[in-house]
């Protein structure tokens, strides 16, 4: 969470067509900027999901996906996926799968996520600034936690993309 950096603007292709401040993006539905996220399995099947630090712009305090950021100008989706997989759990993934990509619009943002699996067992090491705290959860726990307000409503709707994938 650095201050107002400076996003890429895609169309819905995922063509650079400007750049824009992250407090722009975040408050403008109309500025569509490129995002990883890195859902990450046990080798027993959970999945690990990170509580949003309390002090979020977007959702504090939920949790979401395993990792997630925002891409830089000119940069590659895996190369994304991997730097913030480093920065938010202090790990390097053994592996990473490209998934799937897809546009998540909300009352207040539109990011064109683009999602890796991988798995990992930690330890991780947290970034204290990004992640108050992180486990992994079984995917009854998280079918029991949708609708309760406890998760991000885009990670509702990535899981049921994900189950669809692994279908």
């Amino acid at each position: 969470m650095t201050g107002d950096e400076i996003f890429p603007v895609v169309d819905e292709n995922g063509t650079e067509i400007g750049r824009a401040r992250r407090s722009e993006c975040h408050g403008n539905p109309a500025l569509i900027h490129p995002v990883v996220h890195v859902i990450v399995r046990s080798r027993r099947g959970e999945i690990f999901l990170q509580r949003r630090n309390i002090r979020r712009d977007v959702q504090p305090g939920k949790w979401d996906t395993s990792v997630g950021g925002h891409m830089h100008p000119g940069e590659e989706a895996a190369g994304a996926a991997q730097r913030e997989m480093q920065e938010e759990l202090g790990v390097r993934p053994p592996r990473l799968q490209f998934a799937y990509r897809y546009l998540w619009r909300s009352e207040t943002e539109s990011e064109l996520v683009h999602t890796f699996l991988a798995e990992h067992e930690g330890p991780f090491i947290l970034q204290a600034e990004e992640i108050d705290e992180g486990r992994f959860w079984t995917e009854g726990e998280i079918r029991a936690a949708v609708g309760s307000g406890k998760l991000t409503p885009n990670f509702e709707a990535e899981f049921e993309r994900l189950v669809k994938h692994e279908s």
